[in-house]
């Protein structure tokens, strides 16, 4: 049946037809676009038509790097994004009063940096405190750290003896024990001792999750979680439960499994499709372990943890490539999007020569880096060059700016540099990293207009304002750049007949309205494939 929506204020991102006042659905696509009149005649008693009263109308909104099962776990978690430490502890006290002795406590969020009567890092007495009864392990905002207490140390074997592993380390005090932390891959001896979530917990939840995300605008996301979360994925397809588009990210621990049943990226259908193959290459800014050029500031003998250099990257890299596997990097430090640049350079040698081999055009894979969030100017015109997407959130930038200005000073101008890599011709892709941030992407759009915190902190004109988007920029970053990254551009992230009907209704259009209201903004309606996933105005 096809339906109409008429008297709408419709941004199509169409470069030569940008703005519209209705437009026609049928069969999950858009049938026409343009003026009201001329389509409710033409398809009057061909279906329904609703009126949308002068309200908004966007593509759908597409979260390039999100992680879908721990997303839709934390939803289930202690909240840990305070502005204290005692805060934090509060909330797990108050968990432990309401949690059987010896079940677990699990959290999420706390970020160091954000507490006003804490300096530094906690340690696991001060969980200790608060739950002596329970194993408490709580990851910090970025991921790439985790803090717990002594009787999760416990029952992971953790000791005074126990040596780091590949990839991570345990932190210690000045005796040498075990203080709490775990940084990047340790995380792992304690997380592996954890209850695991059963298939049916996991397929609730993201089905659950799903509606949180249409709520925001949400229709489509690029997921990097790993086998249980394709798994429940795959089966809320075959149940008909699946109304997100999901691309679908390969952990490199798979890749051999991935070629040897000859998966290619972009395999699957428009629900559910094979994305990049996700490779790390160092740690992050909050733990200071992502792989600096110079030392951090005030700590001359940590350039951060390198993971992979540019021969590892290549090797693992020519094996994808070969097999039509894109790559999605992460990267954070500087050091690690050089080393990761030169990969890129030579396994783009190696994608022409396929192509000549075989007669065909130029048709690069989608390759892309995680998160880029500092980069040397060199390096950024590199990229440009090898047309390497920048996937990247910009909640992180105004969450992480008192670190970064703490730990790499003046090198932050090169930092979460959008508008930089945008006018050197890098594609860009937008999304949140949820649960690291909030994967509403109105929160995000502030960030990459204001480059201000919702308190209006650290400016009027924000945090390296010279690295600002136009909305227009940042919502094709939502959009058509995120489609781009996922090969469908083609199809999705704009409003053009032929393309995929997924769309946002607004009750203000953004483009009128104060940058910084663009925080408070919220759908009233969302549509998947044609259907209604989410509406309140109707």
């Amino acid at each position: 049946m096809i339906e109409v929506l008429t008297n709408a204020n419709i941004y199509t991102l169409e470069p030569d037809n940008a703005t519209a006042r209705a437009l026609a659905i049928d069969n999950g696509r858009i049938l026409a676009i343009g003026n009201p009149d001329r389509l409710t005649a033409e398809f009057s008693g061909k279906g329904k038509t609703i009126d949308l009263q002068g309200r908004t109308v966007l593509p759908g909104l597409i979260d390039a790097h999100i992680h879908l099962e721990q997303f839709a776990l934390f939803l289930e978690k202690l909240d840990c994004e305070t502005k204290s430490i005692s805060d934090c502890l509060q909330r797990v006290q108050d968990r432990a009063t309401i949690t059987p002795p010896g079940e677990w406590i699990l959290g999420h969020g706390w970020y160091q940096n954000e507490w006003d009567d804490h300096p530094g890092f906690p340690s696991a007495t001060d969980l200790d405190a608060v739950a002596p009864h329970h194993p408490v392990f709580l990851t910090a905002k970025s991921l790439h750290l985790a803090w717990a207490n002594s009787a999760a140390l416990s029952a992971a074997g953790i000791n005074e003896h126990s040596n780091d592993i590949p990839g991570g380390s345990i932190g210690r005090d000045h005796n040498g024990k075990p203080d709490g932390l775990l940084f990047e891959q340790a995380m792992t001896l304690v997380s592996q001792n954890i209850p695991r979530h059963s298939d049916e917990y996991v397929y609730q939840a993201i089905n659950s999750a799903q509606n949180v995300l249409w709520s925001m605008g949400i229709t489509s996301v690029h997921d990097f979680d790993q086998r249980q979360c394709f798994q429940t994925l795959q089966s809320l397809h075959k149940n008909k439960q699946l109304n997100l588009r999901i691309i679908k990210g390969i952990p490199l621990e798979d890749l051999d499994y991935a070629i040897g049943l000859g998966l290619r990226s972009g395999f699957g259908d428009e629900l559910l499709r094979i994305g990049s193959i996700k490779l790390f290459s160092d740690g992050a800014l909050g733990p200071r372990t992502a792989a600096m050029l110079s030392p951090y500031q005030g700590d001359v003998q940590n350039r951060g943890m390198l993971f992979m250099d540019a021969e590892e990257l290549y090797e693992h890299g020519r094996k994808a490539v070969r097999n039509g596997l894109s790559l999605a990097i992460h990267a954070i430090g500087d050091r690690a999007n050089h080393e990761v640049l030169k990969a890129f350079a030579k396994l783009r040698l190696i994608e022409g020569e396929i192509q000549a081999a075989q007669g065909l055009q130029s048709n690069l894979l989608r390759h892309r880096i995680e998160h880029v969030q500092i980069i040397h100017p060199q390096d950024a015109v590199q990229m440009a060059h090898l047309r390497i997407i920048a996937s990247m959130q910009p909640l992180h930038a105004t969450s992480d700016f008192p670190a970064a200005d703490q730990h790499w000073g003046e090198r932050s101008e090169n930092a979460y540099a959008w508008r930089s890599l945008l006018n050197l011709g890098t594609p860009l892709a937008f999304g949140s990293d949820a649960p690291v941030e909030s994967p509403n992407p109105f929160w995000g759009l502030h960030a990459a207009v204001t480059r201000r915190r919702q308190d209006g902190s650290p400016g009027p004109d924000g945090w390296h304002p010279e690295q600002r988007l136009r909305l227009i920029e940042g919502l094709h970053a939502y959009t058509t750049g995120a489609a781009y990254a996922a090969g469908i551009d083609d199809r999705l992230g704009k409003l053009s007949p032929g393309y995929l009907a997924d769309l946002v209704v607004l009750e203000t259009d953004p483009f009128l309205d104060d940058p910084n209201n663009l925080f408070n903004m919220k759908p009233v309606g969302t549509m998947v494939n044609g259907k209604w996933v989410f509406c309140t105005f109707n």
